[in-house]
């Protein structure tokens, strides 16, 4: 090929196929802008025709990526959305989390399938506390983070300021890739830091019309481009960026210590293009993946993947159920047989799909970074593993103890089974947790956040046609139990037998009235762990 060396390694077409992928995921403090973002990147991707900002619900415009009913309703993202596309020779896979901390549950096991996270910023408040919690999440397994500080078409933050904000509270040092020129109602765009050239918008009906000049900063110009006040203001800045801002470094920023920073306008596509082009070029690809027992990487031949979600009535019309599997390794084609490691069986797999949010594609083939979807009839749960023979369990997919507990109580009594069904799918995909007691029927729902009881009432009602209220329960913790000395626990249970649950994984778990009830408990039985985190089994 021309221009290559003679000695440069020849790639497989498996290792270029691996090499092209990027997976990420979305993260932000609510209304920061994510939803539109994703929106948008979809747009540049080619991915949809047109951007159909929540807020838009009115005239019956839906981001592509809400699709459960209440998220239309409230304009808000309370489940991970798929969704893949190509973008310069790269094939993107982007998974759109959920904003409210209600649902950081999702959200933290989306964090373990992607090798990289867009973390969307409000420039005129910085980073907010959803956005520190969700960044200490990526610090856990080093994930490198690219930021996008938004609205800039409003009044915001000096950017210096912001750089400032985002070093300290995040104890990251930030690379500024693009800069803004101007904010609020004199923004008039950004000037690419990589690759030297201004990009300036006129706002139209459709929303952008740039036009991209390469100019030197010191030559008239750049008064040309943007005028001469703000290309006085740019040439003082850059001239501070030199002696103040650290160059971008792809090492640093891949082991999560740097992370290159960008400006711009997601509602007016103002830096998208910039930020999704950058993303193709410098994000990761791949990377390995721990197990119980070694890292998987992925060039390796055998197939290999796990569960990170479940969805359950991604078709409300046909009742189904999908696990969403991230791919390690190998490669997936239509019709092999995978091994499902817990049960031990071999499934032939003909109907993988992909995904658009709720559109999705046939699958003939995929790769490592992809995702995709197999339909699930109740043996697949989130943590579980496949492979073309293997017995590996992918580590790191985490469970949190509920702090709110609930009951559903039914308003029509002839649907209890209904009831139980609903529950036990949806508790299933991570929409909260459900425990049943060692006696009785009297089902307790968990939750980390009060709305998930608002969806998974509202989602009975339009995927399962049941009606139930939920009423307070006394409980205000919850406990997985653990022993090495199985004596002491079947004393404790024993003793406890009313405060016992099972989840749906059939650990044994234990309810109490306030927080000092359950230290006490678990100081007066120290042989006993009591777990308020614990990885899927």
């Amino acid at each position: 090929m021309g221009g290559a060396s003679v000695n440069a390694p020849v790639m497989s077409n498996h290792e270029a196929e691996i090499a092209r992928r990027r997976t990420f995921a979305i993260i932000s403090h609510p209304d920061a802008g994510k939803t539109t973002i994703t929106e948008k990147l979809l747009l540049f991707g080619g991915a949809i025709q047109m951007a159909g900002a929540v807020r838009a619900r009115r005239s019956g415009k839906f981001a592509a990526s809400d699709f459960i009913e209440i998220e239309k309703q409230r304009g808000i993202s309370v489940s991970t959305a798929v969704m893949s596309f190509e973008h310069a020779g790269c094939a993107i896979n982007l998974l759109d989390t959920p904003g409210h901390e209600d649902f950081s549950e999702d959200t933290y096991r989306v964090l373990t399938a992607v090798d990289s996270a867009l973390m969307v910023l409000d420039s005129a408040k910085g980073v907010e506390a959803r956005t520190l919690a969700l960044m200490e999440v990526c610090r856990l397994r080093d994930t490198p983070v690219i930021t996008f500080c938004n609205k800039f078409d409003r009044e915001a933050l000096e950017p210096f300021e912001l750089l400032d904000n985002i070093e300290k509270k995040l104890n990251i040092q930030c690379a500024p890739m693009t800069w803004p020129i101007g904010m609020g109602k004199d923004f008039q765009g950004v000037y690419d830091l990589i690759d030297r050239s201004v990009v300036f918008y006129e706002a139209t009906a459709r929303g952008r019309k740039n036009e991209i000049v390469k100019v030197d900063p010191a030559t008239p110009a750049l008064v040309d481009a943007v005028g001469e006040s703000a290309a006085r203001k740019l040439r003082e800045d850059l001239e501070l960026l030199d002696g103040a801002s650290a160059p971008f470094n792809q090492t640093q920023f891949f082991r999560g210590r740097q992370t290159p920073v960008f400006f711009g306008s997601a509602i007016n596509n103002f830096g998208v293009k910039e930020l999704l082009d950058s993303f193709a070029r410098f994000a990761p690809a791949p990377q390995p993946r721990a197990t119980t027992t070694r890292f998987v990487e992925p060039a390796e031949p055998a197939f290999t993947g796990f569960v990170f979600k479940i969805q359950a009535n991604l078709d409300p019309s046909h009742r189904d159920r999908m696990a969403f599997i991230r791919i390690t390794s190998g490669r997936y084609e239509r019709g092999m047989k995978m091994r499902h490691v817990r049960s031990g069986r071999d499934v032939a797999v003909n109907n993988a799909t992909t995904f658009l949010a709720r559109e999705r594609t046939l699958a003939e083939e995929a790769f490592p970074g992809d995702i995709i979807g197999v339909h699930n009839h109740g043996a697949i749960r989130i943590g579980d593993t496949f492979t073309e023979g293997e017995a590996l369990k992918f580590t790191g997919i985490p469970s949190f103890a509920p702090e709110l507990f609930r009951r559903a109580r039914l308003l029509d009594p002839l649907k209890s089974k209904s009831l139980v069904k609903g529950l036990e799918q949806l508790a299933e995909e991570g929409a909260a947790q459900l425990y049943r007691p060692l006696d009785g029927q009297d089902y307790l729902l968990g939750a980390l956040g009060s709305l998930q009881f608002d969806v998974i009432q509202s989602r009975l009602a339009a995927e399962y046609n049941v009606r139930a209220r939920f009423e307070d329960t006394p409980f205000q913790a919850a406990r997985w139990l653990r022993s090495d000395d199985p004596q002491a626990l079947e004393k404790f249970v024993h003793q406890n037998r009313d405060r016992i649950y099972r989840d749906l994984s059939d650990q044994l778990t234990f309810v109490a009235n306030t927080d000092w009830a359950m230290n006490y408990a678990a100081q007066q039985n120290p042989k006993v762990e009591f777990l308020k985190t614990m990885e899927i089994a």
